[in-house]
């Protein structure tokens, strides 16, 4: 199965090189590339790739604002001329961030990582599952379907139950994978909702959905999202 990908940068030769250099490796295709972002978000919208190999500094809007444009986030690996952004690149858990010019053995790790990522396919936990949460000082067992909603922070997300909301070392990515869908939806880029703990449900701008919860939290469903929640949902 190969990894769909799309390359990002607004330097054609860049872009044409790093095409070439990708051709060596079998698992991976690269279904289209951008050099604006406004065609990039487009593109991604209509391949839904796996990965993006994403430049940082680029007219209309640079490659952070671009992901946050995003409701579902690909696999990321940045490339791009400078180092000072590679803290921030893996705050928002990007898979590697490689220096131009583009060496052959290190593009060759970064899609080892890729690679490795994709062959490995987590397992779903069933909603009577604890898990245990340390944030800081304190400790918490909570019961999956205990979970009002989780809220992404970084390379961390908050996880919302009872009135707590301790921190977990893990990406909202990651727990979209482990979560059961049974209950669980993936609302937007920032927030993972449980069905059971909706209050209300009301239509909001552009086709999108506003969800009030049991602890009163107001939580919007973006556009895309509300489509499959609506088909799930069977309203």
């Amino acid at each position: 199965m190969s990894v769909k990908t799309i390359i990002i940068d607004d330097e054609p030769l860049s872009v044409a090189e790093l095409q070439v250099m990708l051709k060596q490796f079998k698992g991976i295709e690269v279904v289209a590339t951008a050099t604006r972002s406004s065609e990039a978000l487009e593109k991604i919208s209509l391949h839904k790739p796996d990965l993006l190999f994403l430049d940082i500094n680029m007219p209309e809007s640079n490659g952070f604002q671009l992901l946050e444009a995003l409701d579902e986030t690909p696999d990321v690996i940045f490339v791009t001329a400078y180092d000072e952004y590679a803290v921030k690149a893996f705050e928002i858990n990007a898979l590697d961030y490689i220096l131009k010019p583009v060496n052959k053995e290190r593009l060759l790790e970064a899609v080892q990582k890729v690679i490795n990522k994709q062959t490995v396919i987590p397992t779903r936990l069933d909603a009577e599952k604890r898990i245990f949460i340390k944030d800081g000082d304190h400790c918490f067992f909570v019961t999956l379907k205990e979970i009002i909603y989780l809220e992404s922070a970084g390379n961390y997300v908050k996880v919302f139950f009872q009135n707590k909301k301790p921190l977990l070392h893990r990406s909202l990515n990651y727990m979209e994978e482990r979560l059961p869908e049974s209950i669980f939806f993936r609302a937007s880029r920032q927030h993972i909702i449980n069905t059971e703990f909706i209050k209300g449900i009301q239509p909001f701008l552009n086709n999108t959905l506003r969800v009030t919860m049991t602890n009163g939290a107001i939580i919007d469903i973006s556009q895309r999202q509300a489509v499959r929640f609506k088909e799930q949902m069977g309203i």
